[in-house]
């Protein structure tokens, strides 16, 4: 059972997407107001496996942004995905760079937003082609950036390659043979390499490796 926290700009639309989001029996809904207060209470209290986000909380269309890297910083384990009015390249890159693990426009169908979640879930990260393309860009090394992943070990490239396949630590782990301690370390030793603040962006420089360690 997938665990599902929605907080949506106003009550009415929180509702109604909650209603929806029921009919499928994989997941456990509940609901938030979303101001800062609400979501991170119901968070702590809950512990959801997603919660879903509107990135525009009042009349500040950039709220939500902050409220989800509250949310990152307090809950490690409750992963984001962010609802956007329209999927514009600013909203995008902020709400990959608050800490969501995707992105969801409020125009797609509810059949789509219920892959997303399931995606989102097991690990995933939920962009389409045009959004990735945003990131890519945002994020694309500089050229001291891009020397730096060369100098990546073989294992290191293998840990970002899972990364990129939106595996935890524990199945990173458990693919390699080693101890979730040793993938901590590999991964802050990446991190510190590519000037990697978070697992998208070293999965997008993963990405862009010219091949896959055999």
């Amino acid at each position: 059972m997938v665990r599902v926290l929605v907080a949506d700009n106003t009550p009415s639309d929180t509702h109604s997407i909650a209603s929806a989001l029921e009919h499928d029996t994989q997941l456990s809904v509940l609901e938030a107001g979303p101001d800062l207060q609400s979501v991170t209470s119901a968070v702590a209290k809950n512990k959801p496996d997603i919660v879903l986000l509107s990135a525009e909380v009042g009349d500040d269309p950039y709220r939500g942004f902050q409220v989800a890297l509250k949310i990152r910083a307090l809950h490690l384990g409750t992963r984001i995905v962010m609802l956007l009015d329209t999927p514009a390249r600013q909203s995008v890159v902020e709400a990959f760079r608050s800490g969501a693990r995707g992105v969801f426009s409020r125009s797609a169908s509810m059949k789509a937003l219920l892959k997303c979640i399931h995606c989102v879930s097991q690990g995933e990260i939920w962009a389409n082609s045009t959004e990735l393309g945003y990131l890519v860009e945002a994020f694309s090394p500089t050229g001291v950036e891009s020397r730096n992943a060369l100098t990546l070990s073989r294992r290191e490239r293998e840990v970002s390659f899972f990364v990129a396949e939106g595996l935890s630590n524990r199945e990173i782990a458990e693919r390699l043979g080693l101890t979730e301690h040793t993938i901590k370390n590999y991964l802050c030793r990446i991190s510190t390499k590519l000037g990697a603040s978070n697992r998208v962006k070293v999965a997008l420089y993963a990405c862009g490796l010219a091949s896959r360690p055999s």
